[in-house]
């Protein structure tokens, strides 16, 4: 089991050369706490309403709020990232040739439009090998719908690009998911955007701090 130690441990690992710099600013930090307390992992209703309050008292918009809801509604695609593969592989056991045949034109397509040559491609690849054609092999329409969805609070863009990948990393740090290749991959973009290591381990543990799911009556 991934305990929350060895996800600090990877963090300080990681970060052992990052320069500090600043610290969240307080609309930040309400930020990240809303989002892991409204994500799917947790659905902490009380905690939401009481972060929507901290963070709009804090400056953030309500249009920031919202789209924070947005971004970490998308944890649900984690579903996808395992699960497609897994289904790909037991597949290839028992000799569906589907799985490894050439793309027809329409997945092509699909593949040429949302993939392409974008490197950041390249990078969920090492994070989740081969989730992407075993997606569009299964499911061309889920495919193209990952692809949407997920760009959404991009389109919108009332919170700049680092947040979202501090939120992004604190949400799948949270002690009920634990998603490694999602944490990995955020922290790596995290750190491209200048972010220091000090507002990463504040979201870290943040993210720490999380209630676990108690369900929703």
């Amino acid at each position: 089991m991934l305990t929350l130690e060895e996800i600090g441990t990877y963090a300080e690992g990681f970060l052992e050369s990052v320069l500090d710099g600043e610290p969240l600013s307080e609309r930040d930090a309400a930020l990240i706490g809303l989002a892991v307390r409204a994500s799917p992992s947790a659905l902490d209703m009380q905690g939401t309403q009481d972060y929507v309050r901290r963070a709009l008292d804090a400056g953030a918009s309500a249009a920031q709020v919202h789209e924070v809801l947005v971004l970490v509604s998308g944890l649900g695609v984690h579903t996808l990232m395992v699960g497609s593969s897994t289904v790909a592989a037991v597949l290839r056991e028992r000799g569906d040739l589907s799985i490894s045949a050439p793309l027809d034109s329409l997945r092509q397509q699909l593949w040429d439009q949302y993939v392409g040559d974008d490197p950041f491609w390249d990078s969920m690849e090492q994070q989740v090998p081969g989730f992407l054609d075993a997606l569009l092999r299964q499911s061309p329409e889920a495919f193209e719908a990952f692809f949407m969805y997920c760009a959404v609070p991009w389109k919108t863009a009332a919170l700049r690009a680092y947040l979202k990948e501090l939120i992004s990393l604190a949400v799948d740090a949270a002690p009920s998911h634990r998603f490694m290749p999602g944490l990995r991959l955020h922290l790596a973009n995290a750190v491209q955007l200048g972010v220091g290591r000090k507002a990463i381990l504040q979201a870290l543990a943040i993210a720490s701090d999380a209630p676990l799911h108690r369900g929703i009556a």
